[in-house]
């Protein structure tokens, strides 16, 4: 039985002040939470038992899991335990099996099922990577797509880099042996490679985002009205007033466009209220208006 764990245990302080309304996970992406997009993600790869580590704000993010019918399995922290703790605090929920581990505030398009498989197979750790060039990226990988380059610390001969996009799957081996608290990275990937074992990688094709700050939430969520080919994007449920022109804008479910004039390049939380004419910015629920950030690529 396949299994994932999404880390949500964050803070989520680069990407205040939306944080201060709602825990980065949950944050919107499009027509839906983030943690939505991952929850469907992993269900598309077959897995069956999902779970979500939690401390900051728990009580909220485990209220919008069951209002959005997730079907996660929220484990509270009382101390962040850090990636792979998390793991380890999971590991009588999650099963036997290999296990997908997702960043929490990763929006991306990884080989999800392959990398349960490979992790299976070689009862490894497998990373998602973005592939570049030689050199360059946060991992560098040979001609097996073995991990020789992390951290700064070299393994290996690199034929070819990438950068590492916050998704990967432990084999069942490796899930055992976790430490209590640690990084998946610094902790046990960088101690398997020390000792003269292997850790793995798989290309992941696409666009793929941290949501990080501001900028990168920004160009998320245009990246995704893009991908549905239309110029703007309302929610059924939105309701705008008739003398509003909407451009390059998406407009939440149950939110509300009233005025007259040009709403251009407005990302409008569910349940947002706004008022036209109104440009380049997020509007929260709360009715806090957020400037987008000049430097966002949308």
């Amino acid at each position: 039985m396949s299994s994932a764990l999404i880390l949500a245990a964050g803070f989520g302080t680069r990407l205040r002040p939306l944080t201060l309304e709602l825990p980065k996970p949950v944050v919107p992406v499009g027509d839906r939470p983030l943690l939505a997009h991952l929850a469907a993600a992993c269900r598309a790869a077959g897995v069956q038992t999902l779970v979500a580590n939690a401390h900051h704000e728990h009580e909220k993010l485990s209220q919008i899991i069951k209002h959005l019918r997730l079907d996660i399995e929220v484990v509270v922290e009382p101390i962040i335990r850090g990636t792979a703790g998390g793991v380890a605090g999971a590991r009588g929920i999650l099963g036997d099996g290999a296990v997908l581990v997702w960043n929490g505030d990763i929006l991306a398009e990884p080989p999800a099922r392959e990398l349960l498989t490979r992790a299976s197979e070689l009862d490894a750790q497998v990373l998602a990577v973005s592939p570049r060039p030689a050199g360059e990226g946060s991992v560098g990988l040979d001609e097996e797509g073995g991990v020789v380059r992390l951290r700064g610390r070299v393994f290996g001969r690199e034929t070819r880099g990438g950068d590492y996009v916050g998704v990967m799957a432990l084999g069942a081996r490796v899930v055992a042996g976790l430490p209590g608290r640690g990084c998946l990275i610094g902790d046990v990937a960088l101690p398997a490679l020390e000792a003269g074992r292997r850790v793995w990688s798989l290309p992941s094709a696409g666009v793929w985002s941290d949501l990080g700050d501001l900028a990168a939430y920004v160009s998320a969520n245009f990246h995704w009205l893009d991908a549905t080919g239309q110029a703007a994007w309302c929610s059924p449920t939105s309701r705008v007033d008739p003398g509003v022109q909407i451009e390059r804008s998406l407009i939440g479910a149950g939110a509300a466009v009233s005025g007259a004039g040009l709403v251009s390049e407005v990302i409008a939380w569910p349940g947002a209220h706004l008022q036209a004419p109104l440009a380049r910015a997020i509007v929260l629920a709360s009715g806090r208006v957020v400037p987008l950030p000049g430097s966002a690529e949308n």
